[in-house]
């Protein structure tokens, strides 16, 4: 065997040399350092930023999302409210009917009754009114007639009016006497 196989068989060709990994190892520390002064900084400088906007952005909306919840619990009680104006101004319209129709129906029934008082007032003038009348002419009647069957004038007017007033009474006496026959014919 020749050294240079001895040799090639000592060497792995997997595991770098020793200068490459002393000189890797600096870079990479370099590298590192770097990275680790500069660039972290400004992504954490950047991610807190963004979580601070995330959260900021959380705390509005669940600020906005509270206050909608206290605008629709003041809207729901506006609207309850509302509703119960609407049902008492209805019971209310409700009541002032029913108080305008009573009085109109009072008002209705005190008129009826006014007429009806006025009615029965001028039947009752004017029934005093045909009696009066009719006594008179029942008397003028009656006072001819006896005129005529006693054969002597009536000219006295107590006399007369005494003939009068007789005869009336009697015509009034047969008159219950007539409507108790007749009730009693039908």
């Amino acid at each position: 065997m020749t050294p240079l196989i001895l040799a090639a068989e000592d060497v792995n060709p997997l595991l770098p040399a020793v200068y490459d990994i002393v000189w890797s190892a600096v870079c990479f520390v370099i590298i590192f350092l770097v990275f680790w002064k500069k660039v972290l900084p400004n992504f954490k400088k950047t991610l807190d930023a963004r979580s601070e906007a995330i959260q900021g952005g959380i705390e509005k909306a669940e600020k906005a999302q509270a206050e909608a919840a206290a605008a629709l619990d003041e809207y729901q009680q506006q609207l309850a409210e509302g509703r119960a104006e609407a049902a008492r101004i209805r019971e209310e319209a409700r009541a002032e009917g029913a108080q305008i129709l009573a009085e109109m129906k009072e008002q209705a029934a005190s008129e009826a009754a006014r007429i009806t008082a006025t009615a029965h007032t001028q039947l009752e003038a004017d029934r005093q009114q045909a009696l009066v009348s009719l006594r008179s002419e029942v008397g003028n009647l009656a006072t001819d007639l006896a005129a005529r069957i006693v054969g002597e004038t009536l000219s006295d007017d107590a006399r007369a009016s005494n003939v009068v007033d007789r005869f009336i009474a009697e015509l009034e006496a047969e008159q219950p006497v007539q409507a108790t026959a007749a009730t009693k014919g039908n």
